[in-house]
C-alpha cells in the first residue's frame, strides 16, 4: 500500500527539487535563521509548504474523490491500483491501525510546522520589500488556516499548534490536547482575518503567486469553515454527546445553536460581495457552439477547468505536475475516458481505461429539462424510464440522435445531465471534426460495440466499464481521445479546481435557508447556479411543473432541494464525500448498492435488463454511524501522543 507519506515526499520533490532537502524545518535555529536570510531560500520553502495541498488534486491522494457513491468501478481498480485509498473508504475498510488518507501522520502537522517557521523568520528576510513580506506572511496564514480545516472535517477536534515546539522540551511538553471543534474553527477564522488584511485579489497577484491564497479564496474558505461549525455534524449532534477529552473536557457542541448559521450566512454575503466586486462570476457565454442548448453545455463543462487561472469562478486551485503516461496513476483523465479498443484507429490510446464510471444514483440525480427531480416532474414520464423512446424536438440535435430509439432515461435531462454523462445511444464530443472525420460520436455502450466492453464475462483482471456509462466531466471535448494526452500536456498548466463561485452561491442559499427559511436570499443565489444550468428558476421549476408545488416554502423542502443542487452542480468533484458527512445523512445514502446496466448485453433488451430496471454492479459499499463520520487517528498516535481518539473507533 503506498502511503499518504511517500505520496507527499514524491510531490514535494517533483515540486521543489533538490532543494527541499535543504529547508528543513527541523534544523536548528541558526540554520533556520540562515535559510531566511536570502528571498529566493524564503520563497521555497513556502513553495515547499504549499505543496502539501497537490494531494489534493489527485484521484488516489484526495480520498473525497472516491470515496463516496458518486463512481463505481469494480475489482480491477482495487486489485492493480492500492493507492485509490477513496474506494476502500467507500468500501466501508477504513482501520484505526493503519489509516487510510492519513493527514494527521501523513504531513499536515509537518507544513504547519513550515508555516509557522516561517511566519517567525520571514521578518529577516534582506532582499525583500516589507509589502512583499505582508503579502507572503498572509498566504502562509491563508494556508495553515486550509491545514486547520481539512483536519477539522477529517478528525473533528484536532491539536492547535500556534507556534513550534523545540525539539529539546521533555515529552510530557510534546503532547498537546485536543481541543474543542469550536475553537479550531475560531483559530482558522482569525487566521483568514489576520491574512486577509495583506491578501491581494487574484487580478492583483503577479502571475507565479496565482498558486498560493488569494483575497476571494481566503474569504470563501472563512466561510466554509463556518458553514462547517454550523452544520449538523458539529451544531448539536447527539453522536458527540459525550465526545470527552482526556480531562472529561466537551470537544464537541451537544446543543444546536441557530446562530451558528447567521454567522456563517453574513460571512458568506461577505465573500460574494467581494468577489463579485473583483470580477468574480458563474463561467458563462459560449457561443461557438450550434445551439443553445449545446452552449450551454460548453460553459458547463468549462466551469471546473482553470487553463492558466483563466477561469472566473474559480477562486482557488491546485497544480499537480504534468506527467501523461500509463504508469501514472493519479490522473483522472485516464480512468475515465474509454479504453476504445486499436480496432477503433481514430479513438484508441492505450493509457486510457475507462474504469472509472458515473453511478446509476448519480444518473437519477440530475433534473428533467424543467429542473426538477425525475420522479417530481408531473410532465416527464417517470414511469417509463426504462423503456425505449424517441427524441423529435430539434433542440437536442447533436445531442441525441433524432427520431432514433433511445431509453427514456436519457430524453429531456436537463443540459448538466448531457454536458457530464455519457449514455448509451447520445452523442459524445470527443475531438472536433477533421475533414471527413467527424467526432461527435454515438455512445454505443453493449458488449462487443465501439464503448461497450469485449468481454462475455465481468473482469477483476483487465480494465472494463462495469455500468454502461461514462464521465465527462473534467475532460476537454475539443480533444482527441487518440492524442488526449498530448494535448493536454500542449494546454500547458490545468490546475484542479479546489473552490469556485458555484459552490459560494449555494452556501449562500443553505446557510439562509436555515437561519430564515425560504425568501429571495435563499432563492437568488441558488438561482444563479440553476440559470446557468440552463433550468428555470426554483420557484418557477416547482410551482408549474412539480407533483409538490409547496416544497420551495418550507425550510425543509428547500434544504432538500439546495442539497441536490449541490449534489448536480458539485457532482464528481468530491464534495458530496464532505457534505453527507457535514449533513449528517452519509449513514443515509452511502450504504445502497450501486447500480448499472448489464455491460455483458449485446443488444437493447438485454443491456437494459430486459427494462426492468437496473441491475447491482458492485454491492460492497458500507458506511457506520457514528465511526465513519470522522476518521480515526492512528492507533500508535494515540498510545504514543495520549490523544483520545474518535468516537466508534
Amino acid at each position: 500500500m503506498k502511503s499518504i507519506q511517500s505520496i507527499l515526499l514524491s510531490f514535494l520533490v517533483l515540486f521543489g527539487g533538490c532543494d527541499y532537502l535543504d529547508v528543513v524545518p527541523e534544523g536548528d535555529l541558526e540554520t533556520t535563521e540562515t535559510i531566511f536570510e536570502k528571498r529566493e531560500k524564503a520563497d521555497r520553502w513556502l513553495f515547499t509548504a504549499y505543496s502539501t495541498l497537490s494531494l489534493l488534486a489527485l484521484t488516489n491522494g484526495n480520498p473525497a474523490f472516491l470515496g463516496a457513491d458518486e463512481y463505481v468501478t469494480g475489482n480491477y481498480m482495487r486489485n492493480y491500483f492500492d493507492n485509490f485509498e477513496g474506494l476502500y473508504i467507500g468500501d466501508g475498510l477504513q482501520m484505526s491501525q493503519t489509516p487510510y488518507a492519513d493527514i494527521w501522520k501523513g504531513g499536515y502537522y509537518n507544513s504547519i510546522r513550515y508555516c509557522n517557521a516561517f511566519v517567525s523568520h520571514i521578518g529577516a528576510t534582506h532582499n525583500m520589500e516589507d509589502h512583499e513580506k505582508l503579502e507572503w506572511t498572509a498566504e502562509i496564514k491563508a494556508l495553515k488556516a486550509f491545514l486547520y480545516f481539512d483536519l477539522v472535517r477529517h478528525y473533528g477536534p484536532i491539536v492547535l499548534v500556534d507556534e513550534n515546539i523545540p525539539m529539546n522540551v521533555p515529552v510530557t511538553e510534546m503532547r498537546q490536547p485536543r481541543v474543542h471543534v469550536d475553537t479550531c474553527i475560531q483559530e482558522i477564522v482569525r487566521l483568514l482575518d489576520e491574512a486577509l488584511v495583506d491578501l491581494l485579489p487574484a487580478s492583483e497577484k503577479d502571475a507565479s503567486r496565482q498558486g498560493y491564497f488569494c483575497k476571494e479564496a481566503a474569504l470563501m474558505l472563512k466561510a466554509q469553515a463556518l458553514v462547517l461549525a454550523a452544520s449538523p455534524l458539529f451544531n448539536g449532534n447527539e453522536y458527540y454527546a459525550s465526545f470527552v477529552g482526556k480531562n472529561g473536557e466537551p470537544l464537541c457542541s451537544a446543543t444546536y445553536d441557530p446562530e451558528k448559521w447567521r454567522i456563517a450566512a453574513e460571512a458568506i454575503d461577505e465573500a460574494v460581495r467581494e468577489c463579485e466586486s473583483c470580477g468574480r462570476e458563474l463561467y458563462r457565454g459560449s457561443n461557438d457552439q450550434p445551439s443553445l442548448l449545446l452552449n450551454t453545455m460548453k460553459d458547463i463543462e468549462e466551469s471546473v477547468h482553470n487553463l492558466a487561472y483563466n477561469n472566473k469562478e474559480c477562486l482557488f486551485a491546485v497544480k499537480t505536475p504534468q506527467v501523461y503516461d500509463d504508469n501514472n496513476h493519479n490522473y483522472l483523465s485516464k480512468f475515465i475516458l474509454p479504453g476504445f479498443r486499436a480496432e477503433y484507429t481514430d479513438l484508441a490510446n492505450s493509457i486510457s481505461k475507462g474504469t472509472l464510471a458515473p453511478s446509476m444514483k448519480m444518473v437519477e440525480m440530475y433534473y428533467t429539462a424543467n429542473g426538477l427531480p425525475i420522479d417530481q416532474d408531473r410532465t416527464w414520464d417517470n414511469t417509463g424510464k426504462y423503456q425505449m423512446n424517441r427524441e423529435t424536438d430539434s433542440r437536442y440535435t447533436d445531442v441525441i440522435p433524432l427520431g432514433e430509439n433511445v431509453l427514456g432515461l436519457h430524453l429531456r435531462r436537463e443540459p448538466r445531465f448531457y454536458a457530464n454523462i455519457a449514455a448509451d445511444r447520445c452523442y459524445w464530443r470527443i475531438g472536433t471534426d477533421a475533414g471527413m472525420t467527424k467526432r461527435n460520436y454515438i455512445v454505443e455502450a453493449r458488449q462487443g460495440e465501439r464503448f461497450g466492453t469485449n468481454y462475455t464475462t465481468i473482469q477483476s483482471n483487465n480494465p472494463q466499464n462495469i455500468c454502461g456509462y461514462y464521465l465527462k466531466k473534467f475532460l476537454y471535448s475539443d480533444l482527441p481521445s487518440k492524442t488526449y494526452y498530448t494535448g493536454l500536456a500542449a494546454k500547458g498548466d490545468d490546475p484542479v479546481v479546489i473552490m469556485r463561485m458555484a459552490e459560494l452561491y449555494l452556501m449562500q442559499a443553505e446557510a439562509w435557508n436555515e437561519y430564515e427559511g425560504p425568501s429571495e436570499k435563499v432563492y437568488g443565489p441558488l438561482n444563479k447556479v440553476r440559470e446557468r444550468a440552463g433550468i428555470p428558476d426554483v420557484v418557477t421549476a416547482w410551482k408549474q411543473y412539480s407533483r409538490t408545488p409547496n416544497k420551495v416554502d418550507t425550510k425543509e423542502g428547500m434544504r432538500e432541494i439546495i442539497q441536490r443542487e449541490y449534489n448536480i452542480e458539485l457532482a464528481f468533484e468530491g464534495r458530496r464525500f464532505w457534505n453527507l458527512r457535514r449533513w449528517k445523512t452519509a449513514h443515509l445514502e452511502l450504504n445502497d448498492l450501486q447500480y448499472g446496466w448489464n455491460v455483458l448485453g449485446a443488444d437493447a433488451q438485454s443491456f437494459y435488463n430486459n427494462y426492468n430496471g437496473p441491475v447491482v454492479v458492485w454491492s460492497k459499499r458500507k458506511f457506520t454511524a457514528p465511526k465513519d463520520y470522522l476518521f480515526p487517528i492512528r492507533s500508535q498516535e494515540v498510545m504514543v501522543a495520549s490523544y483520545v481518539q474518535n468516537p466508534g473507533w
